[in-house]
């Protein structure tokens, strides 16, 4: 009877692992065909046995037959990728597709096979469902997940449509719509909605949109579990509704503030008995819904300190909050953001961090070290005391447009850090980023270090990355990269940059060189990046008709022009300054006419251009009250962030056409006419006077009904070219003297 039992185990066990098999082939095989609808029948997938469980992908040809072997969806689809970038020299991204494959398929002479180090290959942050996500259809969610597994991703952060199954549980808790109307935030606000840091803001949320997007997420999972996809779910963190305290008077709440001009939320104490229980019918809810790969996402103190820095007490807090996962699921295991040890490590000293983390076991915790490629946390944590963690490059905050980078350190660190034997149990590598679509160089970079335990070699990745890129080898384009490696995407060691600087003509008008949220400290000197964009214009009769291309000399020019918009500014103020009338004119109105020649080029590529944003946005409304909530939505989130009284305005700026015309510039021009005024009066701008009609104008643009260009307008090449001739030795002359 025992062996028959044995049997039947072993029997199941080996029924399911053929069915998870068949899953994967039929999962990658229809991804193929979507990216080569003309070409997939050329290849064909075969399933393989991992020996150490690790992820692994073989190819060979056979006659006219590419064969993709692997043990998972996302191993067959990385070795597909592999195939389309090592030998057919295409590229896919965000910013430029090149699938222009040769007739004949290349042949892969000897046969290749690549496991990964890396058990985990993390992807998301909460940011990024609303930087830059906000808005996505199906449609466009299915090229991500596409992108996803052809870069080896297999455990991505899945948040879509949470706010759905907590209104169901909340009704069933006795909580009235009118009871969540002021708890729910708008579509783009839900990241910090569910890190507990903002409640209500942008809302109130139509019930549709919960039902449309908890739909949407039901095809997410779907498609990245089929692929083999270990999606990470949310869990109970304690934010609750204002309403909790009257319709649960006993109930042990504290009060929090994100100081950054919203008003209180509300977190139930892990020590009162709700907190558990709430946690455990989410789960069990969230589990009969959408089902689960027990990897579960939650972040307590999200820019917010604890009430207590005693280690006893954060050790407790942790326990309770894993034990209302594992009250739900024994095998949950806490996915925990480490930002909180990056962005305030004056709380979060060596007792507090380690009473935290080692209240949970070792095997039921997974920790992100959030930012590494800026400051590698598990360097001062002793690998995280135990626990296992993933390395990850955050490098984008806000989705502010803007060329940046450290490519060297992605290269390189990764591995280092892996092969490090004070790194601990470093289990994953992963992307972070606030928002994407945007230097598509780093995000590829990134992801090469998957197949790999050794550092990256520069000196040969990145001309095969232009290679693929643009189609062609070209010396001047390849000579445009090296000239962009060594300045944009390369940051000093003696120098403290965490991110990429903004254009002064983003920031709110000011006679000061910068503000807050428009940072504009460059990581190199603006004349050494002029070489890079004349190589790309002499590259341009060779490189034009490629995507990338295109996009690539858009983003060269377009950061050329703004750096050069500070030197404008400095002459505009220091005539300013000298009451000269006539210097300080004609140096505002070459301002202006630069942010009018950079609205004309960001206006031929989609990428950069507001209309999109905003139409997306509406399209989600079922009615004008709906679609005009989330366009404010889209419209705010990009310029003040909160209200007119926002201390976050331009934190997630953006240099898009549409937002340069009609934003950006109106402000300057106001700006202008307020420090005419002054220079005739002989006297000094009422600044706080121009923040305040400002600010007001500001609000009435981020709530008013416009149609914004969907159709890009000119070719990018072209007035790339035009730019280039019209401002290329002004720009070097105005950075001489610097």
């Amino acid at each position: 009877m025992k062996y028959k039992i044995y049997f039947l185990a072993a029997f199941l066990v080996m029924a399911s692992a053929k069915t998870r098999a068949q899953t994967y082939l039929s999962s990658s095989a229809e991804l193929i065909k979507r990216v080569l609808p003309k070409q997939h029948q050329f290849f064909l997938i075969q399933s393989i046995v991992s020996e150490n469980g690790m992820d692994v992908f073989e190819i060979e040809s056979k006659k006219n037959t590419i064969i993709l072997r692997g043990n998972s969806g996302v191993a067959i689809a990385s070795a597909f990728y592999y195939y389309l970038t090592e030998y057919a020299h295409c590229q896919i991204t965000w910013n430029g597709v090149n699938l222009k494959l040769p007739k004949n398929l290349p042949i892969v002479k000897n046969k290749v096979r690549k496991s990964t180090p890396y058990e985990y290959r993390y992807y998301l942050n909460y940011c990024t469902f609303n930087y830059s996500m906000s808005w996505w259809d199906w449609a466009r969610w299915e090229k991500e997940i596409d992108w996803m597994a052809l870069h080896g991703i297999n455990m991505p952060l899945a948040i879509t449509g949470e706010e759905y199954t907590w209104y169901l549980l909340y009704k069933e808790m006795g909580f009235s719509d009118n009871d969540l109307k002021d708890f729910f935030t708008g579509p783009a606000y839900f990241s910090w909605f569910w890190m507990g840091n903002i409640d209500g803001w942008g809302g109130p949320l139509p019930v549709d949109w919960m039902k449309s997007h908890f739909e949407l997420q039901k095809k997410i999972l779907t498609r990245q579990r089929s692929l083999g996809m270990k999606p990470v779910l949310p869990a109970f963190t304690g934010h609750v509704p204002a309403a909790f305290k009257k319709k649960f008077p006993n109930a042990k709440l504290k009060a929090t503030n994100w100081t950054n001009g919203f008003a209180d939320t509300y977190i139930l104490d892990s020590e009162d008995p709700m907190f558990a229980a709430i946690g455990k019918k989410f789960l069990q809810k969230q589990t009969a819904l959408l089902g689960t790969d027990h990897l579960y996402s939650a972040d307590t103190f999200n820019e917010n300190e604890p009430p207590s820095s005693e280690p006893d007490f954060l050790g407790k807090l942790s326990a309770r909050i894993y034990d209302g996962m594992s009250q739900a699921d024994p095998k949950a295991i806490w996915v925990m953001q480490g930002w909180l040890f990056y962005s305030d490590r004056k709380f979060w000293k060596e007792p507090q961090t380690e009473a935290l983390l080692k209240a949970v076991p070792n095997d039921k915790m997974i920790l992100l070290d959030l930012a590494t490629e800026i400051e590698p946390v598990w360097k001062r944590t002793s690998g995280f005391y135990g626990k296992p963690w993933i390395w990850n490059m955050l490098h984008n905050f806000g989705g502010n447009t803007n060329l940046f980078g450290r490519m060297d350190v992605i290269a390189t660190a990764p591995a280092q850090a892996l092969n490090d034997l004070q790194s601990g149990k470093m289990k994953g590598i992963g992307l972070t980023m606030e928002g994407i679509e945007q230097n598509p160089v780093l995000y590829e970079l990134m992801m090469a270090n998957v197949w790999q335990s050794k550092p990256i070699d520069l000196k040969t990745w990145l001309p095969n990355f232009v290679f693929n890129r643009y189609g062609k080898n070209n010396p001047n384009a390849q000579k445009a990269w090296e000239i962009l490696r060594k300045t944009v995407y390369n940051v000093p060691q003696d120098k403290y940059i965490r991110d990429g600087a903004e254009s002064i003509i983003q920031a709110r008008p000011t006679l000061d060189s910068l503000t807050r949220w428009a940072k504009t400290t460059l990581n190199y000197q603006e004349r050494d990046l002029l070489p890079a964009w004349d190589e790309l214009i002499k590259a341009a009769p060779t490189c034009g008709n490629s995507d990338g291309f295109q996009y690539d000399i858009v983003d060269v020019t377009r950061q050329a022009m703004a750096n050069y918009a500070l030197p404008l500014q400095r002459n505009f103020v220091t005539a300013y300054k000298k009451k000269d009338m006539v210097t300080f004119k004609a140096e505002s109105q070459k301002f202006l006419q630069l942010i009018d020649d950079m609205d004309k080029l960001l206006a031929t590529r989609k990428d950069f251009m507001l209309g999109p944003w905003v139409e997306q946005a509406r399209t989600w409304g079922n009615n004008p009250a709906e679609k005009a909530l989330y366009e404010m939505n889209a419209k705010d989130l990009i310029t003040l962030w909160g209200d007119e009284k926002s201390p976050l305005n331009e934190y997630a700026c953006r240099q898009w056409s549409g937002l340069f015309n009609d934003f950006y510039k109106p402000r300057w021009a106001l700006f202008f006419k307020y420090a005419s005024k002054a220079i005739d009066d002989q006297k000094e701008i009422d600044i706080k006077q121009f923040n305040r009609e400002v600010s007001a104008w500001e609000w009435s643009w981020v709530n008013q009904r416009k149609d914004y260009p969907l159709k890009t307008v000119g070719s990018s090449v072209s007035i790339a070219i035009e730019m280039h001739k019209k401002y290329r030795s002004i720009i070097e002359k105005a950075h001489q003297y610097r």
